[in-house]
């Protein structure tokens, strides 16, 4: 198995390369986006609105931080299941979204816009999110707090473990 690291956004080199399998050590800006967050985001693109965060090269991770305890930055940050965010996922792809991390399956309509726009699926071990919380830098909520734990929060990685799943 290849370990590869790789600093956000990616380029379209960088997805070229990239195999199922290999181990990707991200380090760069992420953007937690959960159920209710997709909704929103899926509303603003449909009605033509502007967005609280740029989306083109956005590496975004399926995932919610917990509160953090005194002294971190954040509380755990775990994958959650993928397949939840597919109704939304090609129209985040063809707005320029072009890492997606989280863990499970994709549909087949997923699957065929990750190609078509040239993104990539990593997957990140589920039960680590402990562990995975020790690789962020920083953590602030980019938008609607109103959301509580499913608010957009953008994190500052090093060396954030995954793995390819589907390029």
């Amino acid at each position: 198995m290849r370990i590869i690291r790789l600093t956000l956004p990616l380029s379209d080199e960088d997805i070229a390369s990239l195999k199922a399998g290999d181990k990707v050590l991200l380090s760069g800006t992420l953007y937690t986006v959960r159920d209710m967050a997709h909704r929103r985001l899926a509303e603003f693109l449909q009605d033509k609105r502007s967005l609280p965060f740029d989306l083109k090269d956005a590496a975004i991770l399926y995932a919610g931080p917990s509160p953090a305890k005194p002294g971190q930055l954040c509380g755990a940050i775990g994958p959650t299941t993928s397949e939840r965010m597919d109704r939304y996922t090609p129209a985040l792809l063809a707005a320029g979204v072009k890492v997606l991390i989280g863990k499970g399956m994709r549909s087949s309509e997923v699957i065929h816009a990750l190609k078509t726009h040239k993104a990539v699926y990593l997957v990140a071990v589920g039960g680590a999110a402990a562990l995975l919380s020790q690789t962020v830098l920083s953590c602030e909520t980019c938008c609607w707090e109103d959301l509580g734990p499913e608010a957009v929060y953008r994190l500052e990685v090093k060396d954030f473990p995954c793995y390819v799943s589907i390029v």
